[in-house]
């Protein structure tokens, strides 16, 4: 051996089984990173194609909004990440640190400085990303291109484009950029602590976490095994805050990125009244025939047809005082829409608006304050308000603009108005119609009708993709954060296999074992969850607040209540699987076989 360095591939054979979970957090910190920035190189290069292909050139790709976002979200992501996994990293190092006590001891006795402990801790770190950085960017291409290959033959649409089977060196570069900022960051605090252990350690194999406790544990509150399992998270303190913060940051990722679903369903809203044709008239005003309306639905090819009348500028006495008023009907389709959709607040009553009724629905402005069960009068008619939208949809940013609309059902608008023909009829087509069929409704109207094709405007194919990248984000997020704290647990477990050793030979049985590790494992499970929580809902309410709130006026920030129920699960799930492992393998364990040693 001419170096005690060469000692770095033998310690990582031997303890090969330990530094798994390490082996992993690298590989998927550098994975979700070069999958961010691929993803993100592809939208540019489908960019890139898309204006040659409309104005021959480039001319000002790296201006696109689109080239700008992705990236910014892909830098976002990539300090996100970093953290994430220094965390993670620096906890699982921590665990192999504790496990290696007497061998960390072994070398002070034979000479080695703490220096060169530090060094020796830190260029084992990067001897892993040897193999697990090239597995990370390998599985981080292979996603790539399933993604790219999803989104062109699946989602199809504006990501018809979208290139397949290409690497990116961006995506790559980043990768191997952030695995050896990780493990270099995350290997500092373990390093330095490997550095402090005595040459007495290598005799005793104790850490710095068995010294010897001026007062016994409390059990005034809980029997001796829960206490001692408490006691063993909370004594090592860098322990319990990596794994605090591990834990919490994790919450506070699901917690962020929950707002981005709702940031996305804000700026490409999903409504299942949207349609593909749109038929007017010239004028604009109610004179497209009703009977049109049973003709187009009868043609092949149509999903859905339904029709819209309006009046605007109507006079109108609201709350005892005149003002302008628009009044637009919705048939039964439309207004089944707003409820499935979710459109409107709590407390409205949209099935007393149907059919001919006294009722109408009113949208939302907190500026011009309407509330359910307030008396409109148009004409000599006085209806009242059953429900308010949450926002205007006959605008692109939701807002009123201190205007009041009414939405009616077509029965009661005819009945208050007297008009029966449309303004508007909206189509929506089935999957397979074909440019034919559009062709064939053109056919059957004059030339006092307009036909608007939409299909090229709806943005469906955009917010799935979008969907599927938070939610397969925050899936990896959720994965690599469990698999870290179950192997957390368990090496810190190992740590301590003499002390579990020595209470099974003073007398503690099996499910008294149990108690305690399941102790331990609540302990830093119930912290990370009350850390990540108060964290997450104060950062989820400040990303919600710029994204969302300063955009959209009528947008109110409510405390995530499905997302919690979701991230308080994982985290009691994962702490109850944490201790199946590790309090079977003590179980099977001869008391002799801890305990030779000692």
């Amino acid at each position: 051996m001419r170096s005690y360095l060469s000692l770095i591939p033998i310690s990582a054979k031997v303890h090969k089984r330990q530094n798994r979970m390490t082996f992993l957090c690298i590989v998927s910190a550098v994975f979700m990173v070069t999958a961010v920035f691929s993803m993100a190189d592809m939208g540019v290069r489908m960019e890139k194609a898309r204006l040659l292909s409309k104005h021959g050139s480039l001319q000002g790709v790296w201006d696109s909004a689109m080239a700008q976002r992705l990236y910014a979200v892909a830098a976002i992501l990539f300090v996100m990440i970093l953290i994430a996994g220094v965390l993670m990293i620096s906890s699982s190092m921590n665990s192999n640190v504790a496990q290696k006590t007497k061998f960390f001891g072994m070398m002070r006795c034979i000479g080695m400085s703490k220096q060169q402990i530090i060094r020796f801790v830190r260029l084992e770190a990067l001897n892993w990303c040897k193999t697990a950085i090239p597995a990370g960017i390998a599985l981080g291409i292979v996603i790539t291109w399933g993604l790219c290959a999803a989104l062109r033959f699946l989602v199809g649409g504006e990501f018809s484009d979208m290139p397949i089977f290409e690497i990116s060196l961006i995506g790559i570069i980043s990768g191997i950029v952030l695995g050896i900022v990780t493990v270099l960051i995350a290997a500092s605090s373990p390093a330095k602590r490997a550095s402090k252990v005595s040459p007495v350690a290598a005799v005793s194999g104790n850490s710095d976490n068995a010294k010897n406790t001026t007062r016994s544990v409390n059990t005034h509150f809980s029997k001796i095994d829960i206490s001692l399992g408490v006691h063993h998270a909370v004594s090592a303190k860098k322990n319990f805050i990596l794994m605090t913060s591990s834990f919490a940051f994790s919450i506070i990722l699901f917690l962020s990125f929950s707002v981005l679903i709702e940031f996305v369903g804000y700026i490409m809203p999903q409504s299942s009244n949207t349609s593909d044709i749109n038929i007017s008239s010239n004028e604009g005003s109610n004179s497209i025939d009703s009977v049109l309306l049973d003709k187009i639905r009868n043609m092949y090819g149509i999903k859905h047809v339904f029709g819209r009348k309006k009046c605007l500028d109507i006079p109108a006495e609201v709350n005892s005082k005149t003002k302008n008023i628009d009044m637009i009907s919705y048939d039964d389709f439309d207004l089944d829409c707003l409820t499935k959709d979710k459109q409107l607040r709590k407390g409205s009553d949209i099935s007393k608006v149907y059919n001919d009724s006294k009722y109408v629905l009113a949208i939302f402005d907190k500026d011009n304050p309407l509330a359910i069960g307030d008396k409109i009068k148009v004409g000599n008619d006085e209806v009242k308000i059953a429900g308010l939208l949450k926002c205007n949809p006959f605008s692109d940013d939701g807002s009123t603009d201190g205007k009041i609309t009414i939405i009616t059902s077509t029965d009661t608008f005819s009945h208050i108005t007297g008009i029966t023909d449309y303004s508007l009829f909206m189509i929506q087509l089935k999957n397979n119609a074909t440019d034919e069929n559009v062709t064939a409704i053109s056919n059957i109207l004059d030339e006092n009708y307009k036909v608007n094709d939409m299909r090229d405007q709806r943005n469906s194919s955009t917010y799935i993709a979008f969907m599927l990248f938070v939610y397969g984000f925050l899936a990896i997020i959720g994965s690599v954060s469990v698999l870290n704290i179950m192997n957390s647990i368990s090496m810190s477990v190992s740590a301590r296999i003499k002390q579990y050793g020595a209470m099974r030979a003073v007398g503690m049985d099996e499910h008294q074992i149990t108690k305690m590790i399941a102790a331990e494992a609540f302990t830093y499970s119930t912290s990370g969850c009350i850390v990540g929580v108060v964290v997450g809902l104060f950062i989820s309410k400040l990303i919600y607040n710029t994204l969302i709130a300063s955009h959209f006026s009528y947008a109110t920030w409510s405390i995530p209540i499905i997302p919690l129920i979701i991230v308080l699960l994982i985290g009691t799930i994962t702490a109850i699987i944490a201790v199946y492992a590790p309090s079977k393998r003590i179980s099977n364990m001869k008391v002799t076989d801890t305990i030779n040693e000692l």
